[in-house]
């Protein structure tokens, strides 16, 4: 959920997008609450709709950051908003991976691969399925980012099978290669009609030094990931993970997991934004998600407790009306409430995600984290 490119966009192909402002342009967006956390401050999603505003009062404090790193992958931006920095990205591979790290691969899983290209994850099974179903070689693509992509047929390739396929690609391409993720993919259907299933399962690096969820776990602080943020720190520092398989889901869970625990951070990866909306450049969709996100945020911030804070922001841009169809180089919100913070507060353009998780450090008294300046003073409404 981008709003704006950064000042390095164009060297990432990716001046002028602004996910949420272009939607705005081609399709008027209901987002009361979100408006009333600030949203409509730092991002040109034009103006509310009297009809179906909420007429919510200010709720709380608002920015945008702007992201350090270089990259502008998954990983890279959770790792940044818990503190790690990273002075270079992942490696990419644009023209597929080289001939001789495919040949290695296919002879340790036993069998040939297809595809090796870069490609949507929608459009190469439609492309490849049918082939796939016929041999049984997993389709293998890439994307933009860093990222080593198996997709296979759950009743061609048992899930429990290209799940170990993945660990060994992860061994070849994450540990040996430096790339960022290794991504199952499974798929049912038939062709015309495939569809991915929610048994994908991420492997990633292991961040490359302490973070905050490292700090608040060794304090014993309770840690609590949703959908497949647990996966993005390839479960470090994370003493509970609940999988979801969508946004709708994820809300679910998140409102679970405050009524049962009592403390500390529950952080969670709403995934359908970027996975069924932003990389196929569905626009309506995108807008439809975000109307259906606001109305859905009613029950957590219903839930929120004296000392709960809340914060809303992302990992990346994900421009659907581009002609790409990979995340974009992108400021991201940065929106916080709570019955302790203070309404109306302008944190301006924060120059890493890290000020977040410096933010939170200071929160749980389990800092400093490497990097970032919190803003914690600023936002929370001081007692006598």
């Amino acid at each position: 959920m981008g709003c704006g490119d950064l000042p390095d966009a164009a060297a990432y192909g990716d001046e002028g997008s602004d996910t949420l402002g272009n939607i705005a342009k081609h399709v008027p967006l209901k987002l009361p609450r979100l408006r009333a956390m600030g949203l409509g401050r730092v991002s040109n999603i034009g103006p509310a709709d009297p009809a179906t505003a909420a007429h919510l009062p200010p709720l709380g404090a608002f920015g945008r950051m702007a992201e350090a790193s270089a990259g502008k992958d998954s990983v890279t931006g959770h790792w940044e908003m818990m503190g790690v920095v990273l002075d270079r990205p992942f490696p990419t591979f644009p023209n597929g991976f080289p001939a001789d790290v495919i040949a290695e691969f296919e002879r340790r899983i036993g069998r040939g691969t297809l595809g090796n290209v870069v490609a949507s994850g929608t459009e190469i099974i439609e492309r490849l399925g049918v082939e796939h179903i016929g041999t049984g070689k997993p389709i293998v693509y890439t994307s933009a980012d860093s990222v080593f992509q198996i997709a296979a047929h759950e009743e061609v390739v048992p899930v429990a099978e290209l799940y170990r396929i993945c660990e060994i690609g992860f061994d070849m391409v994450g540990r040996g290669l430096g790339v960022g993720r290794v991504i199952a993919r499974p798929f049912v259907g038939s062709a015309g009609a495939f569809t991915r299933t929610a048994n994908r399962h991420d492997y990633a690096l292991e961040p490359f030094s302490d973070t905050l969820l490292d700090l608040m776990t060794r304090a014993g602080v309770p840690v609590t990931a949703i959908g497949k943020t647990a996966d993005l720190f390839a479960r470090r520092g994370i003493q509970r993970s609940v999988p979801t398989s969508s946004d709708q889901g994820g809300i679910e869970a998140i409102v679970e997991v405050m009524n049962e625990q009592d403390d500390g951070l529950v952080f969670a990866n709403l995934v359908d934004f970027d996975t069924q909306y932003g990389h196929r450049n569905d626009v309506p969709g995108y807008a439809a998600n975000l109307e259906r996100f606001d109305e859905q945020l009613s029950a957590v911030l219903a839930h929120l407790r004296p000392g709960d804070l809340l914060v809303i922001t992302a990992d990346h841009g994900n421009d659907p009306t581009t002609p790409s169809t990979d995340h974009s180089r992108e400021h991201v919100p940065l929106l916080l409430t709570g019955l302790g913070v203070r309404s109306g507060i302008d944190l301006g353009t924060r120059r890493t995600f890290a000020d977040l998780g410096q933010t939170l450090a200071d929160n749980f008294r389990v800092g400093p984290i490497a990097h970032g300046t919190s803003f914690l003073e600023a936002i929370v409404v001081q007692h006598s």
